[in-house]
């Protein structure tokens, strides 16, 4: 899989935020089929940065009713990446 397509896009929350300012963690929507070690060297190649851990979550879709159609949201692969101390990302 190509690192372009491993990383999907960050994630820009109140609890990213936080994460990003207190533990130097950031979360990133990332390919369903995608590994911690394809996550990692994705986030080192594309920003430069010496990744610590990655920590993965797979989230379900949600439930969501159209009428009388009963759908649900796509399922989508979270990752949060801890950086070096001496690393930061700007997303802003």
């Amino acid at each position: 899989m190509d690192m372009y397509n491993v990383i999907i896009r960050p994630l820009i929350t109140e609890k990213g935020t936080h994460q990003s300012s207190r533990l130097n963690a950031y979360a990133f929507e990332v390919h369903r089929d995608a590994n911690k070690a394809q996550i990692k060297v994705a986030v080192e190649k594309i920003y430069q940065v010496k990744v610590m851990d990655v920590r993965t979550a797979n989230r379900k879709g949600k439930p969501r009713n159209s009428g009388a159609h009963h759908n649900t949201t796509k399922a989508w692969k979270k990752a949060v990446v801890v950086l070096d101390d001496v690393h930061h990302i700007d997303l802003f």
